[in-house]
């Protein structure tokens, strides 16, 4: 067993279930069990401790095929949702990242964890070793949330948190906190840490005695989450993992990484299109033509109405009507004299005496208020007496 032998630098000797987890095998604790069943080999002979150091998996074989060497790693966003854990598999049945993660992705291991209710950006790489270098709170990688709580909290409370906090007996790092608007009776807050304890955000907020109820992580180092839908996923470019891998083992370490600007947006994950049927020409803008095309391709003609020229439905036909003469008013009847209309009924005669033949002279009849009898013509004459 050509195993590399302990005065060797620690730096080029890894354990062997580092080495086939960074090969996409398995993961660590899943190599273990594998190793234990007598399924890894080296120079074919089977292994029975995953105690065994190696700077090559030269002649290591797993179920008897030979493993390749380790691919560059690569590093991927995912949008995780809520309602969903951040492991592979539940013994209670509940849904995983892996049952939401998009088809067609290589084995992926989480950078940290989100809960099961929180949601937001979760990295995931091929590359354990890139995985411990993005969780260790020595390298100090940022990491942001935005928090939705209810209760009420000043911006002091939030800036005594940039010195530490003890809850339960646990040591909570610094944590850049900033109220950032009010809705209602809720807050919403932005905060910024390195740590990543477990339920740390959660924890912090409920001991200044706020309710949080949403929480969404935006930001892990350089890469955010931005507008990228729920439950999608895409590849962070290889040039921008090189550039942070170099800024992260520089003399800034993880605060330079974290601000590092990006060259690019992350790379869109390819997914497999089926190539649709060949079109001859452009396609039809109507109705009509689309159907003669249709028939030629499927070789089923139907019935095609009456072709159009325009979107609009045709005219029906409408029979043409004879001309009709030019409307002429009916003559009106003349006027009488003096303008008097034909229709006008004319003025009564005067009343006349049936004897004599002459004009009869009626004086206007007045009347007073009150009284219903009739005046004579002219103004009354001194006071009248009572009424009888």
């Amino acid at each position: 067993m050509s195993a590399s032998s302990p005065n060797e630098p620690s730096r080029q000797q890894h354990r062997i279930a580092k080495l086939l987890a960074r090969a996409g095998i398995a993961s660590r604790r899943e190599v273990e069990r594998m190793i234990a069943e007598g399924r890894v080999a080296l120079d074919g002979q089977v292994l029975t401790t995953p105690a065994i150091t190696l700077t090559s998996l030269n002649g290591v074989t797993v179920d008897g095929e030979a493993v390749a060497a380790a691919a560059p790693a690569r590093l991927f966003r995912f949008h995780k949702p809520t309602g969903v854990l951040t492991t592979e598999r539940d013994p209670r049945g509940r849904p995983t990242i892996y049952s939401r993660l998009p088809p067609g992705l290589p084995r992926l291991v989480p950078v940290g964890r989100l809960d099961l209710n929180t949601e937001g950006l979760l990295l995931m790489t091929t590359d354990g070793e890139l995985k411990r270098q993005l969780e260790l709170p020595a390298t100090g990688v940022e990491r942001s949330y935005r928090a939705r709580a209810y209760g009420q909290v000043s911006q002091e409370q939030l800036e005594d948190l940039m010195l530490g906090t003890e809850i339960d007996g646990v040591r909570y790092g610094p944590i850049d906190a900033n109220l950032e608007r009010r809705t209602g009776a809720n807050v919403w807050i932005e905060l910024t840490l390195t740590e990543g304890k477990n339920r740390e955000v959660r924890r912090v907020l409920e001991h200044l005695g706020l309710k949080v109820s949403r929480l969404i992580r935006t930001r892990y180092g350089p890469f955010r989450l931005d507008d990228m839908p729920v439950a999608a996923a895409d590849e962070v470019r290889q040039h921008d993992l090189i550039l942070f891998r170099k800024a992260l083992a520089g003399p800034g370490g993880g605060k330079a990484a974290s601000n590092l600007q990006l060259s690019g947006k992350p790379k869109a994950e390819r997914v497999a299109v089926t190539e649709a049927a060949p079109v001859e020409e452009t396609t039809p803008s109507n109705r009509a033509d689309r159907r003669k095309v249709a028939a030629k391709t499927t070789g089923t003609a139907r019935p095609a109405r009456p072709e159009r020229t325009s979107g609009r439905p045709p005219a029906k036909a409408v029979a043409a009507k004879p001309e009709a003469k030019p409307h002429r008013p009916e003559a009106k009847p003349k006027a009488g004299p003096k303008g008097w209309g034909a229709n006008r009924k004319p003025r009564p005669a005067p009343a006349r005496d049936d004897d004599a033949g002459e004009l009869i002279d009626r004086p206007k009849r007045r009347y007073r208020s009150g009284d219903r009898r009739p005046l004579a013509k002219g103004p009354p004459k001194g006071p009248r007496s009572p009424r009888k």
